[in-house]
């Protein structure tokens, strides 16, 4: 959980400091909130399962992040990069509703 607590930390600190982004990592960092925010969820849902891991859920945050924005990147190399960009919001989108579905008919399941 301590992962966790530090991303949360991390999420309050960069909304108060409010740092500038680069103007070339500008356009990936949407893509990354996302990714992370999916593997946040799945973090989420895993605990709730208990089948939490806290080394999958910095494996699993790190790839996601990193392949998501890859991604994105290798379609601006080839010149579709906001269709491509629309397919791993699209993909990473369902699989954050389907945590957070999971997430809530554990809650109201009790």
């Amino acid at each position: 959980m301590a992962a966790v607590l530090g991303l949360i930390i991390g999420v309050v600190v960069g909304v108060f400091v409010k740092p500038d982004i680069p103007v070339v990592m500008q356009p990936y960092l949407p893509i990354m909130v996302v990714a992370a925010l999916d593997a946040l969820l799945g973090a989420a849902r895993a605990y709730f399962e208990r089948s939490f891991s806290d080394r999958v859920f910095v494996i699993s945050f790190l790839a996601n992040v990193i392949t998501a924005t890859l991604l994105v990147f290798l379609g601006n190399q080839l010149g579709v990069g906001s269709q491509l960009q629309t397919a791993v919001i699209v993909v990473l989108g369902i699989r954050i509703f389907s945590n957070v579905s999971a997430i809530r008919r554990f809650i109201f399941r009790g």
